[in-house]
């Protein structure tokens, strides 16, 4: 049986289609390169109908970011919630798990096309900042008080500077990104080792972190 044409789908899937769209074409082209008309072109929609649901441009990134990334951010907190595991339990299952699948996903592909461009649209970033990264901020540090406040880690910087946990996969994504041809890495062994060094310095009483 064919598959269903476009314009007979519900209009409720328009969105998810044409944000899906967006994100193949800003991948392949960047931001600031795409059109508008080319995303309508990839969803099978008119430039007229993706305008009923995507004023501009960016609200078309806002949703990609909304779509791809945000969800794992949501998917963390409500793990931190849930759980009755120890921080380093915490951070060496599901911490771990869902870090390393950034890696050659959709959220990282997001990540990429901000490093490369974000810098001239600061409305974007600022965006992320406060959907993807203060958020992700705020989880971390209400993981690691749970630790202090159950005497399993000890107080370190990293509650001031909870940007450093997360500090890893950002690497990783800049290296395969930029230098990766020239000298490969195994993106998720380095995650997992990043991650190792966080739980020694929370448990490590001689260290300055």
């Amino acid at each position: 049986m064919s598959a269903t044409p476009r314009f007979r789908r519900r209009k409720e899937d328009r969105p998810a289609e044409i944000t899906a769209a967006a994100l193949a074409v800003f991948a392949r082209k960047g931001y600031a390169a795409t059109r508008v008309i080319d995303v309508a072109r990839r969803a099978g929609v008119s430039k007229g109908l993706l305008y009923l649901y995507f004023k501009t441009k960016e609200d078309l990134f806002k949703s990609v970011i909304r779509s791809f990334v945000v969800p794992r951010v949501t998917a963390l907190r409500t793990a931190v919630e849930d759980s009755d595991l120890t921080v380093e339990e915490f951070l060496r299952g599901p911490f771990t798990q869902l870090i390393m699948s950034v890696a050659d996903s959709d959220a990282e592909v997001v990540v990429r096309l901000l490093i490369a461009e974000g810098p001239k649209h600061p409305d974007l970033t600022a965006y992320y900042c406060n959907e993807v990264i203060l958020e992700g901020m705020t989880i971390v540090r209400n993981l690691l008080e749970k630790g202090v406040e159950r005497g399993e880690i000890r107080p370190t910087a990293l509650h001031e500077f909870p940007q450093i946990m997360f500090s890893g996969v950002l690497v990783s994504t800049i290296w395969t990104s930029l230098f990766n041809r020239h000298h490969p890495i195994d993106s998720k062994a380095m995650i997992k080792a990043h991650i190792d060094l966080m739980i020694s310095a929370l448990h490590n009483k001689d260290s300055d972190l």
